[in-house]
């Protein structure tokens, strides 16, 4: 059991945004497949077909996915939001999204009811104009954001943050100021492929974020950078597919990590991940999951 923002979890397992989270039922199995906590996919004030295929591919070493946030707007997720919540045996989290402050309040009253556990506010999609790290690389609009769903809502609010800045120490700090309980660390890094028979970029999008393997160490060294200066807790996600990658990630300084790319593989990740953590535990007879959080920052 760990607690993140005043909310328990069975474990430090979480599924990401945009992974199977696009009705109540998935967001169901996915609990049920031992996950400690659940987010929903991004939805936003109105319906959205996304881009235009191909919207992801494998590399092989991870993927690229230019989905352009489809969502059937926040008043037709209502019922799956509410059928998750009364029918998952761990908490859920609605991932939301606008482009100005009073749009991201509309979604998150307009879920409300549904009684989420928590919002994750989406300031970090690099491929859908006008939203997402278009807004999430400013530092003034993030804690303008976070500070608007915080003062509208009686719920933790996390802050789910792009890696394509300058500097996501200052944008998490932001957030921060905002009044987040917690931030999310990190989305997709920008990236595209061509292909070489035709001259084509492949995305019908032409580019879009990289996840799998491939960021882990974006999003470790992210993780690690903003546990140096947050007093909130930090939610670990990018390339998490081990209870090895978890414990990495935790011990840069994540309270909890969060799992996309890997579901591909089979949804027994989150148990396999949950077992090896306790049994590293167990073997270097740590009092509790919760000190290995950060312990990497005391081994210099």
């Amino acid at each position: 059991m760990i607690k993140i923002t005043g909310i328990e979890l069975k474990n430090p397992t979480i599924l990401a945004a945009g992974i199977m989270g696009t009705t109540g039922a998935s967001l169901v199995r996915i609990a049920k497949e031992g996950a400690g906590a659940v987010v929903t996919k991004s939805i936003g004030p109105e319906p959205n077909e996304g881009h235009r295929n191909p919207s992801m591919i494998d590399l092989g070493y991870g993927f690229l996915n230019a989905m352009g946030l489809p969502n059937p707007s926040y008043p037709a997720f209502r019922d799956e939001l509410a059928f998750a919540k009364n029918n998952a045996d761990a908490p859920v989290i609605a991932s939301i999204f606008g482009g100005t402050e009073d749009e991201f309040v509309d979604v998150a009253l307009g879920l409300i009811d549904s009684k989420p556990d928590a919002f994750e506010l989406n300031v970090s999609c690099p491929h859908a104009l006008g939203y997402g790290a278009s807004i999430g690389s400013n530092p003034d609009a993030v804690e303008i954001i976070t500070k608007a769903v915080c003062d509208a809502v009686d719920v933790p609010v996390w802050v789910k943050l792009t890696p394509n800045v300058t500097d996501i120490v200052t944008i998490g700090e932001a957030a921060q100021r905002g009044g987040a309980d917690a931030v999310v660390a990190i989305n997709t890094v920008k990236g595209m492929a061509i292909d070489i028979n035709s001259g084509y970029p492949i995305l019908g999008n032409r580019f879009g974020g990289l996840s799998g393997r491939a960021v882990k160490p974006v999003a470790l060294k992210c993780v690690y950078d903003l546990y140096t200066a947050l007093d909130i807790p930090i939610i670990g996600v990018g390339g998490i597919y081990t209870w090895e990658d978890a414990i990495e990630m935790m011990m840069a300084g994540a309270s909890a990590v969060q799992v996309g790319s890997a579901v591909h593989e089979g949804l027994e990740v989150f148990s396999s991940i949950t077992i090896g953590i306790e049994n590293f535990v167990s073997e270097k007879e740590y009092n509790d999951i919760i000190d290995i959080i950060g312990i990497a920052h005391e081994r210099i």
